[in-house]
């Protein structure tokens, strides 16, 4: 099934934020595309269309397919706690959002290339599933091999966003992934409780 690979641009205008990062074309034209942009009249959204947004939000924001999120809403909805909450966690747990986090990659998508073409372990062995979830205390490092790879070098020299629940180790170029976040401290703007109200309806 394919991923989306399309403008992040579009995607970003569309719901009003930039949810890849940083993004100097939609700070041009922070309104929603289309011909008209910003001068198009746009009625009041109905309950489901602020739910689905929400939903769609959070997919295009983690790189997650319909079909995984679905499974993951499954897996919070079984889990105890408040199932808004277990399910950023769940996103947050991702390897790919994991590396990302960790400075190696300025963007997710970035970082899961890096998952997938080998250049991450965890706790010594190679993982190249972007999805593969991190438990608390499981060390990401990069591989051996790889801590020359250009890509990596640049983004951590620029990296400067510090999380409570990952530690980063600049020497060794591993971290290691302490605790599982609160939602307090995900930082992404996402109403967990609309997508929520949408998959229990």
């Amino acid at each position: 099934m394919a991923r989306y690979t399309g403008p992040k641009t579009k995607i970003a205008r569309k719901f009003g934020e930039a949810i890849f990062g940083d993004d100097k074309s939609f700070e041009k034209r922070n309104y929603p595309p289309g011909q008209h942009g910003n001068k198009r009249r746009r009625g009041k959204k109905s309950e489901y269309g602020v739910q689905l947004m929400e939903k769609q939000k959070a997919k295009y924001t983690y790189g997650i397919l319909e079909s995984q999120f679905r499974n993951m809403f499954k897996k919070a909805t079984a889990s105890t706690g408040i199932t808004g909450e277990v399910l950023l966690q769940l996103c947050e747990s991702r390897l790919d959002n994991v590396v990302f986090r960790m400075g190696l990659s300025n963007s997710r998508r970035g970082a899961r290339q890096l998952v997938s073409h080998r250049h991450i372990i965890v706790n010594g062995g190679i993982v190249n599933i972007p999805s593969y979830n991190i438990k608390p205390g499981d060390i990401v490092a990069v591989r051996e091999k790889s801590k020359s790879v250009e890509s990596i070098t640049r983004s951590l020299t620029g990296s400067s966003k510090v999380y409570e629940w990952i530690t980063w180790n600049d020497e060794l170029m591993q971290g290691t992934f302490v605790s599982i976040p609160e939602r307090i401290q995900i930082p992404e703007k996402i109403n967990e409780q609309y997508i929520v109200e949408l998959y229990s309806k």
